[in-house]
């Protein structure tokens, strides 16, 4: 049977491989003293509020679980509005807002309704994987653009300007990203929009991480710049939904037809029992709950980043948002006599039961001397991860 080129386009996605690999070693020592501490996925160990998955009982047992609107239910497209307007002081009418099953959906949506074939879009090196397959599905081209830590791992005006040429349609940012934690100050997004709308181009930024931002020079929707900023976003983070597959986009009003016409073919509609509960999201009991662990997150980041300093896993760049340490291993890769990131991991894996990512799936820019730590463990397993480190480095 003959695969597609599209399909054979898209590189594994090498955090599941390594996942798999922890979870087969993490069955043989489960019952050991060290069982497996998982610190590569960037998954929250909180999971949705109480309001929040009774909300998805009585949708169940009243039997609310047929079809949407392809746009998603009107109710929630208004409370994701609201939420704009009071987190984050940004007007977002409901009728920009587009509820998606998951923001990989909305991803995929937006990349359809935009991009076409022999496009170039630039993104980071480093930056999370998916986003450029998600191009690349559509018959695009992402172009990986080298990044610095000086530069906080972000794009700068400059050099999208550089790295413009004809073929370019557009840019697509992390903000706060993944694996870095960094985010874009907000006058340097700005000056990114007015280089990519000078030349006619389209500014996607995905914001998953935009509610677990912990520094308020960063913590800004880049919808506060301009109506012609694409943003995508998701209940599976801030809102720890991650299993529920919810998301959402918010696009220009001229937009929003072409991406209903999309959704409705290649989706019908998001989860109706998804929706139902994420209403509950909203309620002030559910957002006082989401603050609190936003502020048990950033205690988590303020222990872990400093004692991977220590351990000479050095983080160039505090993150100022989301739950990763973006390290730099080369040192002890070198002294253990480790071709790279990837034999890293596997030998903390090993060694240690700590199961991490290596840098390969988010670019070449240098990821080969780079480790990914999620922080979204609990303080008591963040603690352990560091002893056994320890343990294992000395």
């Amino acid at each position: 049977m003959r695969i597609s080129d599209r399909a054979q386009r898209i590189e594994p996605f090498y955090v599941m491989e390594v996942a798999k690999a922890a979870q087969a070693l993490a069955s043989e020592v489960a019952h050991t003293d060290r069982p497996m501490i998982f610190l590569n996925i960037g998954e929250p160990d909180f999971t949705a509020p109480a309001l929040v998955q009774a909300a998805a009982s009585r949708a169940i047992e009243s039997g609310a679980t047929q079809y949407t609107q392809a746009l998603g239910m009107q109710s929630l497209r208004e409370c994701i509005s609201n939420w704009y307007a009071t987190r984050f002081q940004v007007h977002v009418p409901a009728s920009r807002i587009v509820v998606t099953a998951g923001a990989s959906a909305a991803l995929q949506l937006a990349c359809l309704a935009l991009i076409n074939r022999g496009d170039e879009i630039l993104t980071p090196d480093p930056s999370y994987p998916c986003n450029r397959h998600f191009v690349s599905a559509a018959d695009g081209t992402a172009v990986l653009v080298p990044t610095t830590a000086a530069e906080r791992f972000q794009l700068t005006a400059d050099k999208v300007a550089a790295a413009w040429t004809d073929k370019t349609r557009g840019v697509l940012l992390a903000s706060p990203s993944n694996p870095t934690g960094t985010s874009i100050h907000p006058d340097e997004l700005r000056r990114i929009h007015q280089v990519v709308q000078a030349r006619g181009g389209i500014t996607l930024v995905d914001e998953i991480y935009l509610g677990l931002s912990h520094d308020d020079a960063y913590g800004h929707s880049a919808l506060a710049i301009s109506e012609d900023i694409i943003s995508i976003n998701s209940f599976s983070k801030y809102f720890n939904m991650t299993g529920w597959r919810l998301g959402w986009l918010v696009v220009p009003e001229h937009v929003v037809p072409v991406i209903e016409r999309l959704a409705q073919n290649l989706f019908i509609c998001p989860s109706t029992i998804a929706q139902h509960a994420a209403l509950a999201c909203f309620e002030q009991d559910s957002l006082t709950e989401y603050e609190q662990r936003r502020t048990e997150f950033k205690v988590r980041r303020d222990y872990f980043i400093p004692a991977l300093n220590e351990l000479g896993l050095t983080v160039p760049v505090m993150p100022d948002g989301a739950f990763y340490a973006w390290a730099d291993c080369s040192a002890h890769c070198q002294r253990l006599g480790l071709k790279d990131s990837w034999d890293f991991a596997f030998a903390a894996m090993r060694q240690a039961h700590v199961a991490i990512t290596p840098g390969r799936d988010f670019g070449q820019a240098e990821t080969a001397q780079f480790v990914r730590f999620s922080t979204a463990n609990s303080m008591g397993e963040l603690q352990a991860a560091i002893a056994r480190l320890r343990h294992w480095l000395n």
